[in-house]
């Protein structure tokens, strides 16, 4: 792999969503989330770090250090018990007590290798210490990516849309109808913003997180719909990605004064109309008012 990053990043990701549910809540029926107070909507950042972990996963298909420890179906604790067993350490709570006394950096040295082997852990961090049965423990890691939620420029007004599905459940069912009734939310319109932070000082004390595992993040956060289609999330895709480079390891400037730099407004100020695509905004960096010591780079 190559060297750890040795430069903070801030980043602002833009991203859309057209007659789809970009996240739907479980505690309202799946109803897209929304700021109760504001209506703007909500992508939790547990979201979007799946998208990236997906993306991962299907580009790099298990490759050695690019496996991905939080995945669909994954049993957390069988990859946990991979860390001992590549360290030489038996299932046994009074054999691993012993291996710890004669190795006091045991514990270290699993952390690295789920760091090392799992790319999601290297990124976002884990709490690895879920194994009850011998009481494994992989350590907490505090990742140097992190997302925070997303949330929509606009107010949006979810709307539940009725389906008729002709095909019947049961042929008890057939005897009575003609066909079954559902029903989905989407919003019909809604440009989201997300912003982030890459930790340099956390990547070179705890994960090793590096260059190319960046390149990789920034290529996974740009492309994190392509691959993820369905019908239920609609046509959803990245339409920027601003990312501010710092020359230092703990950064040339706050993160939140790089954020205010990022601004959005409607192409046609004075319309009333909702909006419905990407096309009826404008997205302004006032690039002249960056501090010293921070590099832009804009993905459209």
């Amino acid at each position: 792999m190559s060297d750890v990053i040795k430069n903070r990043y801030d980043f602002v990701v833009f991203f859309d969503v057209e007659n789809g549910n970009p996240n739907g809540d479980p505690d309202s029926g799946n109803m897209p989330r929304v700021d109760a107070e504001t209506q703007l909507g909500l992508v939790t950042d547990v979201c979007l770090k799946r998208k990236v972990r997906n993306y991962v996963e299907t580009v790099k298909d298990d490759a050695t250090g690019y496996r991905i420890y939080v995945k669909s179906h994954a049993v957390l604790n069988k990859n946990d018990e991979e860390a001992y067993a590549a360290l030489g350490v038996d299932n046994d709570l009074k054999k691993i007590a012993t291996k710890k006394k004669e190795d006091p950096e045991l514990d270290l040295k699993i952390r690295d290798w789920m760091c090392k082997n799992f790319y999601d852990i290297r990124t976002f961090g884990a709490v690895m210490t879920t194994y009850t049965k011998a009481k494994l423990n992989c350590g907490q890691v505090r990742g140097p990516v992190q997302f925070g939620f997303a949330k929509s420029v606009e107010p949006i007004i979810p709307q539940e849309i009725t389906l008729t599905r002709v095909a019947i459940t049961t042929e008890k069912d057939a005897e009575k109808k003609n066909n079954e009734m559902g029903s989905k939310y989407i919003v019909p319109y809604g440009l989201y913003r997300c912003e982030g932070f890459v930790s340099a000082n956390l990547a070179r004390k705890t994960t090793g997180f590096s260059e190319d595992d960046l390149s990789l993040l920034w290529d996974a956060i740009y492309n994190m719909f392509e691959n993820d289609h369905s019908a239920a999330r609609g046509k959803m895709a990245v339409r920027k990605l601003i990312i501010f480079k710092h020359e230092t390891e703990l950064g040339n400037a706050p993160s939140h004064k790089l954020f205010e730099l990022v601004s959005v407004k409607r192409k046609d100020e004075e319309s009333s109309a909702p909006a419905r695509s990407f096309a009826d905004y404008e997205i302004v960096i006032n690039e002249d008012q960056i501090p010293s010591g921070v590099e832009l780079t804009v993905r459209d």
